[in-house]
């Protein structure tokens, strides 16, 4: 049996109402693959599929929301708010910074997100990213091809 992580949510949470995705990935350390993500599906479609996954095999399922941002600052509060979390939860009860690792990862560049100059592709627009959402929901809503 495998496990399912999620979000708690109140029923009135507007959470509920965004595309939620499930990525599998494995449960312990004895495996080394990639996670496969899935999605989007509706909050109780994602919880179903993930469960009945995970039933019978050693996998691990997160099924979250997918998060509508459509600018990079908005992607950056999220960021921040994400790590201010993760050091208020660090931090020892007593306040003191002793035992964090305050220390900051390497940078390590990478080629993705390049353009053929390698230089970063500048981000989408708001009205872009809008926009693509509007053609990932036609292809999500088009018959597939592989249904007579």
């Amino acid at each position: 049996m495998g496990a399912l992580v999620t979000l708690r949510l109140p029923d009135d949470s507007p959470l509920h109402e965004l595309p939620w995705i499930i990525t599998f990935g494995p449960l312990g350390d004895e495996e080394d693959w990639e996670p496969v993500v899935s999605g989007p599906y509706e909050r109780p479609h994602a919880l179903a599929l993930a469960q009945s996954v995970v039933a019978d095999e050693e996998l691990m399922a997160v099924v979250e929301p997918c998060m509508p941002h459509i600018s990079t600052d908005e992607i950056r509060g999220e960021i921040e708010a994400a790590r201010i979390a993760a050091f208020r939860d660090e931090r020892p009860a007593d306040g003191s910074l002793d035992d964090l690792d305050l220390e900051e990862a390497e940078d390590v560049p990478e080629a993705f997100g390049e353009n053929d100059a390698g230089y970063a592709a500048p981000p989408p627009t708001p009205d872009q990213v809008m926009a693509g959402w509007g053609r990932i929901a036609a292809k999500l809503t088009a018959p597939r091809s592989d249904n007579p």
